[in-house]
């Protein structure tokens, strides 16, 4: 079997879908995407399919090694989510031609089925009980939430308190028996990071998530000693050697690679082997399309630390377009009891509708994430 062909399509509401062609009439999907940067992937995916086409694309591995080795300049978000997609449509193809789905191939099931949370508040947390309260009728057991809007270095005591009371008031609205998670989504500086955790650690979060930049994992020493909530991060993390230095500190409980920007399918499943030598747990993180949600569940089913799938149906980003508008059968997708069930379907486990990928290509998109200031005028993180 040889690699014939490939397309891109740029769909809303901020995803890029690739597809790739066999001389057996196969095909395989991929979601490789930086999320305001989908043209630059675009060219990423172009030059390397340049090296894939006649290529064998059975041999994922070492495919992965030559794209990610043999342009000496390696890493990074925009090579290593084009390097995702890619190999996410091999291993659709893999699993197409042996009649399985991919985590059949990689060990087979480590359980039945893999909890979600869903996202409540949006950018600027508002209105969070309400939202709390109507996931749960929705049948989720666990949702996240951002804690901040914009956050000076070192702010003022109500911000904290804002924050606090938000959460506060959706443990009050759930109960002590749904999952909540915290995302300072980088938003905050080693120093009031500190303060919301010691301040936070009364609510039993599930986890507090990028509690500080990734170029600052060097503080996650100081500030895991600020309070016992476990804290996550990776999402900005691309590869197992990005992952290497957090594991070994210690300071980390769950880790959060992206299955469109770290390397795609087998790469997260080295990286959660690693983690779980030092009994870290995986919670891939997936604000995405069904192209990379089916990939993470691949990866959930047959990785014994895995806690449980971020997933993007509902959430604020998605306008134009939802997480199931571009397949065939939604049902895929079917939470029940805050939980989905492993797809059994070959490959991927899921059928694309082709014709509204074309037609939503048509249309495209423009996304970018907003550019937030401080009352200084100077750029704040988002």
């Amino acid at each position: 079997m040889k690699i014939t062909g490939y397309e891109l399509f740029k769909v809303p509401p901020r995803w890029l879908f690739l597809k790739v062609t066999t001389d057996e009439g196969i095909t395989g999907w991929g979601e490789p995407i930086v999320e305001g940067r989908a043209d630059t992937v675009k060219a990423a995916v172009t030059e390397m399919m340049e090296y894939l086409m006649g290529k064998d694309p059975m041999r994922i591995e070492d495919h992965w090694q030559v794209l990610y080795r043999g342009g000496f300049y390696r890493g990074g978000p925009v090579l290593m989510s084009a390097i995702s997609g890619i190999e996410q449509a091999l291993w659709d193809i893999k699993g197409k031609y042996y009649g399985a789905p991919v985590y059949q191939l990689l060990g087979g099931a480590a359980r039945d089925r893999i909890r979600v949370y869903c996202w409540i508040g949006g950018d600027r947390p508002s209105d969070v009980a309400r939202a709390a309260k109507e996931a749960v009728a929705s049948g989720y057991t666990a949702m996240k939430m951002n804690a901040t809007e914009e956050l000076a270095r070192i702010d003022t005591p109500d911000k904290v308190l804002a924050a606090v009371e938000r959460v506060a008031a959706v443990r009050e609205a759930v109960g002590s028996s749904i999952g909540i998670a915290v995302d300072f989504h980088g938003r905050v500086s080693k120093s009031m990071a500190k303060r919301l955790m010691k301040e936070l650690d009364p609510y039993q979060l599930m986890f507090i998530e990028e509690p500080v930049l990734p170029e600052h994992n060097d503080a996650l020493r100081e500030i895991a000693r600020a309070g016992c909530t476990p804290i996550a991060t990776g999402e900005r993390m691309y590869s197992r050697w990005d992952f290497k230095r957090i594991l070994a500190d210690g300071y980390v409980d769950v880790i959060q690679p992206d299955l469109s920007h770290a390397g795609g399918i087998l790469e997260v499943r080295k990286i959660a082997a690693m983690a779980e030598a030092y009994d870290v747990s995986l919670a891939p993180h997936c604000p995405l399309g069904p192209i990379a949600l089916a990939a993470c569940l691949q990866v959930d089913a047959c990785t014994p630390n895995a806690l449980i799938q971020e997933q993007s149906l509902g959430i604020h980003y998605n306008e134009g377009a939802d997480l199931l508008d571009y397949l065939k059968d939604p049902k895929v997708f079917a939470y029940k009891d805050g939980f989905v069930a492993l797809p059994d379907g070959p490959g991927l486990g899921i059928e694309v509708d082709e014709e509204k990928v074309r037609e939503a290509a048509a249309k495209g998109h423009n996304w970018h994430n907003p550019v937030w200031r401080h009352e200084d005028g100077s750029v704040a993180e988002w």
